[in-house]
């Protein structure tokens, strides 16, 4: 499929995990890539995959946030997609009762900051265009609760479909859509170094999934393909679980 000819795409935190697996397919299906990512190593090296742009960029930076922009509209010519995607999810980020304030703010900075800066200056060369697409990845766990708490993660992925559903009702009739993609746990990096250091975490959640199993990171990005696409031209303000069936479950297989 070639759904997003030379459309122009830039993706925060494209360097792994989420990003690097939709900077492939964006590739694939035609698009022009901006790889921004805090890691110049592996920014570099996904462009270089995808024979797209790396843009080093600091997403809780405006500045930075606002030249990743300007370089995607000077390289390429316009902005098409803004899939905004960068996060973190540190061990020090748990219950309420042991998360500390600094750890609060570094998660909320880098998950919910970032998209708001990253909305707020891809938005005006959307609206000059007539058209576009943001994705802002949100989680499952913005629309579910969970004891085995990460507090601020957690209330940084609501506030990002909150903030998502609001942009997409505000600027439906200017032509840009707005969507959260809430994704169940993902097979990636991030997730593989949290679990590893605690099986018994990783399958305390592992259980909840009527699949039976993490998404690939490549299911996730197919999901952001779609929603980037005129496949789904009529879709905005959505929260768009990709989940494995957990927000729907009360009891799963065996």
């Amino acid at each position: 499929m070639q759904r997003l000819q030379d459309r122009v795409a830039v993706i925060t935190g494209a360097g792994s995990g989420i990003g690097l697996a939709t900077a492939r397919r964006f590739a694939a299906e035609g698009a022009k890539v901006v790889c921004a990512d805090i890691d110049e190593e592996s920014g570099a090296k996904a462009a270089s995959e995808v024979a797209g742009l790396f843009v080093k960029a600091d997403v809780t930076s405006e500045d930075d946030v606002a030249r990743m922009y300007a370089t995607a509209q000077e390289t390429y010519g316009s902005v098409d997609i803004a899939f905004n995607n960068a996060g973190i999810s540190p061990p020090d980020d748990d219950s309420i009762l042991e998360t500390g304030i600094d750890a609060w703010r570094r998660v909320q900075e880098v998950n919910l900051t970032s998209v708001y800066l990253c909305c707020k200056h891809v938005i005006p060369y959307m609206r000059r265009q007539g058209k576009g697409s943001i994705i802002n990845t949100a989680s499952f766990v913005a629309v579910m609760g969970s004891a085995t708490s990460q507090i601020s993660y957690t209330a940084s992925k609501g506030g990002v479909l909150a903030m998502s559903r609001e942009l997409g009702v505000q600027f439906a009739r200017e032509g840009i859509r707005v969507n959260a993609l809430c994704p169940g746990p993902v097979n990636t990096p991030l997730l593989q170094e949290l679990f590893a250091k605690d099986p018994e975490r990783a399958q305390r959640r592992l259980v909840h999934i009527p699949v039976g199993r993490f998404a690939e990171a490549s299911e996730i990005a197919a999901a952001v393909a779609f929603l980037a696409s005129d496949d789904a031209s009529f879709i905005t303000g959505s929260e768009f679980l990709v989940d494995g069936g957990i927000s729907g479950a009360y009891v799963t297989p065996f």
